[in-house]
């Protein structure tokens, strides 16, 4: 269902990106990276996590980490990631999968600025052999994104 959900997301909003489907798995930026022959920043790992009562997707670049500091003053609560079965519940996508679009319920997306430092970059897409080639720009404004900087 949730890679469905992706690939109608792009046929309603941005017809002009393909879905890739891969038979190997990226579920782990590793995994993704080499799949698809990039560097590990250029995977836009999508992060589930609920800061007070509500909760966000922040978009960084795969190996970027999160710093609890600049999230903290960021959104004026400390951020705790979600476990699996909420992420699934959630995002409607499983772990592995997890990215902006085609979301089971309207969640507030975050992409940090790590994203910027490339012309292209590759979210998952609903499933953990999935993804979307896209500029950052082009990602952040499909799904509605306010740009931070959250990540080391």
């Amino acid at each position: 269902m949730s890679l469905q959900s992706v690939q109608q997301f792009f046929a309603d909003n941005a017809p002009d990106i393909e879905v890739i489907e891969l038979s190997e798995s990226t579920a782990t930026v590793a995994l993704a990276a080499a799949a698809h022959r990039v560097e590990p920043g250029q995977i836009a790992k999508t992060l589930s996590l609920k800061v007070k009562d509500e909760v966000i997707l922040v978009v960084a670049k795969g190996d970027a980490r999160l710093d609890n500091k600049k999230l903290k003053n960021t959104f004026g609560a400390k951020a705790r990631m979600l476990c699996s079965d909420e992420v699934v519940t959630i995002t409607g996508h499983p772990v592995g999968g997890v990215c902006p679009f085609g979301l089971e319920n309207q969640l507030s997306v975050y992409c940090d600025i790590s994203l910027k430092q490339y012309p292209e970059v590759l979210p998952a897409a609903g499933a953990i052999h999935s993804a979307v080639r896209i500029s950052p720009d082009r990602m952040a404004e499909l799904t509605s994104a306010k740009w931070v900087d959250v990540c080391i």
